[in-house]
């Protein structure tokens, strides 16, 4: 089975890891610089950049190195055909339903109607990067290293279910430098208070599980956690939600994940790997 050729997720993560770590800390000691500068902001943002880029690299260079990896990560890339529509419908709707629902619901807590508002900015910026140049370059190329690589590397050993515990748990320490980046997302979850920082922690459970159920369901298809992580990130940004809505919408999310691992067990927690491959009329299981 192609998964277990996927044999270095110490190397990987480690790589993965410290790079982005070493230029991400540069980046925070260059924000908080004062008096700041042109040049300071101009030097943060590219180190930012720059680790951001490292995972996606370190995984090219790992796969690169085989050509049985090197075709299965082109053919995953490029695979749209066989995706079902209810995946593409879930994984293109599902956390725009769940911000939505989550803002419904805190509105029998006294929380205000206008979160349904679209907001006209957003919570955070990126030194000389537009924020939105960010929504949509940080979760491709996050998604081009996490599930070219990364994610079967630790599939191939472990069930989904613990993969993806393990891989929201390294998620989190990975993000840790983020916090010290003035204005970062991260930074400015940290200055907002404890709970919305723990907020985000816990929200990557069922987020992990619920990218990797898709990602899994369509044939390993990259370009469905590419699109999903995006949507995550974009659909949160646009209204107006007041923070308690996002740790509301942390819980939807993990009553939905709770009744799929439920649903699905064997899905969740066989340890061997089976790549099915599913079509809009049938099913191939490859070994």
């Amino acid at each position: 089975m192609i998964v277990e050729k996927y044999r270095h997720p110490i190397r990987f993560f480690g790589l993965a890891t410290g790079i982005p770590w070493a230029f991400w800390f540069a980046a925070a000691y260059l924000s908080r610089i004062t008096p700041a500068r042109d040049v300071y902001v101009t030097a943060g943002s590219i180190l930012g950049i720059v680790g951001l880029l490292s995972p996606m690299v370190t995984a090219f260079v790992m796969i690169f190195s085989d050509s049985a990896l090197r075709r299965d990560s082109l053919n995953r890339l490029f695979r749209i055909k066989t995706i079902e529509p209810f995946y593409l419908f879930a994984t293109c709707f599902l956390m725009l339903a769940s911000i939505l629902l989550a803002q419904a619901i805190s509105l029998a807590f006294g929380y205000s109607a206008s979160q349904f508002n679209f907001s006209g900015r957003f919570s955070f910026s990126a030194g000389i990067f537009p924020a939105w140049f960010l929504l949509f370059i940080a979760p491709l190329l996050e998604e081009l290293a996490w599930h070219s690589y990364g994610t079967d590397s630790l599939r191939a050993r472990f069930s989904l279910f613990t993969a993806s515990m393990i891989f929201a748990l390294f998620w989190v320490l990975w993000h840790f430098p983020l916090s010290f980046i003035k204005d970062y997302y991260h930074s400015n979850l940290v200055e907002s208070g404890l709970l919305y920082s723990l907020n985000f922690c816990f929200s990557l459970i069922p987020f992990v599980l619920l990218m990797n159920w898709l990602y899994y369901k369509t044939g390993r298809n990259i370009l469905v956690a590419v699109v999903f992580h995006i949507t995550a990130g974009f659909f949160n940004e646009i209204f107006s939600t007041h923070p308690m809505s996002k740790v509301i919408q942390t819980a939807v999310l993990l009553v939905l994940t709770a009744f799929l691992v439920l649903r699905e067990r064997d899905f969740f927690f066989n340890k061997v790997y089976l790549e099915s491959v599913t079509f809009r009329h049938e099913e191939i299981t490859l070994c």
